[in-house]
């Protein structure tokens, strides 16, 4: 509800500001563009998710996924041990991983969904620190194919895409780091 404020606020202070200073048909036309934009930017992105999307339920249906599971549960069975004990909110994990490795935040989100409430079971309705790891990965996320990135600087004329990628390791590997120790830290302190 916050925001549907703040949206409103900018809007209006655009208005009045346009009309104080005799530039009202420049902000009409700056707000068709930008809607124009916005549209083209969603159908280009559309394409680039179905993609992915795609890869992720092949991946799925050949089995992938299970060896994936079994690829990433030395590491999730050390940060989430309790969440690892069930077998599908093990699975649920390792798709949000490897979904995230792939860019596709808008595909990781379901599964991270899944295996949040499959680790909610018992909780009471509270948080517990496994969950707040989770969401802390996956919101930091280590991208191996910044996928969606490369798909909006595809859509907006960029002629190589993926130059980003070193640039992109090295951010989402410090930024999941820093957030995993923070997490830690934090639930070893609020403990106490």
């Amino acid at each position: 509800m916050a925001m549907a404020w703040v949206w409103t606020g900018m809007v209006v202070l655009s208005v009045a500001y346009g009309m104080l200073n005799g530039t009202i048909g420049a902000v009409g036309n700056a707000a068709m563009e930008g809607a124009a934009a916005a549209v083209q930017l969603c159908l280009n992105m559309a394409g680039v998710m179905c993609l992915w999307s795609g890869v992720m339920s092949i991946m799925k249906a050949c089995g992938l996924m299970d060896g994936l599971s079994r690829l990433f549960r030395p590491l999730l069975g050390r940060l989430l041990p309790r969440a690892c004990k069930d077998p599908e909110t093990l699975a649920a994990l390792s798709g949000n991983v490897s979904a995230n490795l792939l860019g596709l935040g808008n595909a990781a989100t379901p599964l991270g969904i899944q295996a949040v409430r499959r680790m909610a079971v018992g909780s009471g309705g509270r948080a517990t620190d496994e969950m707040c790891l989770l969401v802390v990965m996956n919101t930091a996320s280590i991208q191996l194919l910044p996928t969606t990135v490369a798909g909006v600087r595809a859509a907006l004329g960029s002629q190589s895409a993926f130059d980003i990628l070193p640039a992109v390791w090295l951010a989402s590997a410090l930024s999941v780091t820093a957030g995993v120790i923070a997490a830690k830290v934090f639930s070893r302190f609020w403990r106490r």
